[in-house]
């Protein structure tokens, strides 16, 4: 790639700063520095489920939601030095598995679903609590991120953070553009939201659990849901602390948080 074509990548990535394109636009720059066959962009924050900002995976896409974002986001190498040293930089799957002597169990019991072979990580402090966290993942046979790769990421490592830190200091974690244009969003909109209320929390969930959920989010209270269901508000505070237990969120507004995830990557 030529000098003026990174240029007019880094000026579209500048220009759409502070907009949802701005994630497509950061991924089309790193794109040029580095191939890589699928990335994921998150939010993090102190204590909190990751938040979900992009991603271009094509296959398994449902385990983001279903798996990482609810629960094996605790159990990554990457997140787990990101909490212990709270360190910046490019990181390779080879740093960060060295030291994490639970990472054959994570790997076993999810990664290897993904379908991702090989795995790097742009962590970024853009406030005293808040990081974003870029995943660049190869999924083709054969494919991985040789240590010349590495070294030419962490090249371009300022630019990168430079661009994150603008765009998200001092605002709140802004989505990507949406994956169907406003027309067919507009249209299917109602049907998504359906399909995403039924199928959220299957895996976790009992089936009066996944009921009651859904009855949540729809916005009805403790009393509202025991007299739907005919049964006592106590029981229906019951299967509230189980719902919250078994997707580890503990207020009403994590909840949202994760079906929110749940309808954009389902």
């Amino acid at each position: 790639m030529s000098e003026s074509q990174f240029n007019n990548l880094l000026a579209d990535s500048i220009s759409s700063l502070k907009s949802p394109s701005f994630t497509s636009k950061l991924m089309a720059l790193i794109d040029s520095i580095l191939g890589y066959d699928c990335a994921v962009i998150l939010g993090l924050r102190k204590g909190k489920h990751p938040i979900y900002l992009y991603d271009s995976i094509e296959n398994n896409r449902e385990l983001l939601f279903d798996r990482y974002l609810t629960s094996a986001f605790q159990d990554d190498p990457f997140y787990k030095m990101l909490t212990i040293d709270e360190q910046q930089g490019v990181f390779s799957l080879k740093d960060v598995v060295q030291r994490d002597m639970d990472y054959q169990t994570y790997c076993n019991q999810f990664y290897l679903q993904t379908g991702w072979k090989d795995e790097l990580s742009i962590l970024i402090k853009v406030e005293e609590t808040r990081w974003v966290v870029i995943y660049l993942g190869c999924t083709h046979v054969g494919n991985s991120f040789s240590l010349s790769n590495v070294k030419t990421l962490k090249s371009y490592f300022a630019v990168i953070q430079s661009l994150c830190q603008q765009h998200w200091k001092q605002t709140e974690f802004l989505l990507a553009e949406p994956v169907f244009s406003p027309e067919s969003y507009t249209a299917k909109r109602r049907e998504f939201i359906e399909d995403g209320l039924h199928s959220f929390g299957k895996d976790l969930l009992s089936t009066r659990e996944k009921l009651i959920a859904r009855l949540i989010l729809q916005g009805l209270d403790t009393k509202e849901i025991a007299k739907q269901l005919d049964i006592t508000e106590g029981t229906v505070k019951n299967h509230r602390k189980r719902i919250y237990a078994q997707l580890r969120v503990s207020s009403l507004s994590e909840l949202f948080q994760i079906f929110l995830n749940h309808i954009i990557t389902h």
